[in-house]
């Protein structure tokens, strides 16, 4: 019941930051979900090869590589699901610095009503 709840609450965040960033679209409710069920995999399975292989990139800029591996992550999610489209590297890169602050906000408040 908790994965499905942050699911949905990553649906919500990505719909949120499709209206506020003008280089980043989704085009309806269903491709939020598909999108936020595509992150959880790709950030499941892929992200930890990616950074495995990139552990010299990533020490040598102190993690700042890890938003790299992020905006990777993000552009593969766009590849994958038809209703969402991001414009490039950059957008890429603001959209996933604001999805980890948006689902990280959302999921305090989801610990504070539990409380």
């Amino acid at each position: 019941m908790n994965f499905l709840l942050k699911l949905i609450l990553s649906a919500l965040a990505v719909l949120i930051l499709a209206k506020i960033l003008p280089g980043v679209a989704v085009e309806n409710y269903v491709s939020a979900i598909i999108v936020a069920i595509v992150l959880a995999i790709l950030n499941t399975i892929v992200k930890p090869l990616l950074v495995i292989f990139t552990l010299p990139a990533t020490i040598l800029t102190l993690g700042l590589f890890l938003l790299v591996i992020n905006a990777a992550i993000i552009l593969m999610a766009d590849y994958f699901v038809s209703g969402f489209s991001v414009r490039g590297w950059l957008w890429a890169l603001i959209f996933s610095v604001l999805l980890s602050v948006f689902q990280s906000i959302l999921h305090s408040v989801l610990k504070k009503d539990r409380n």
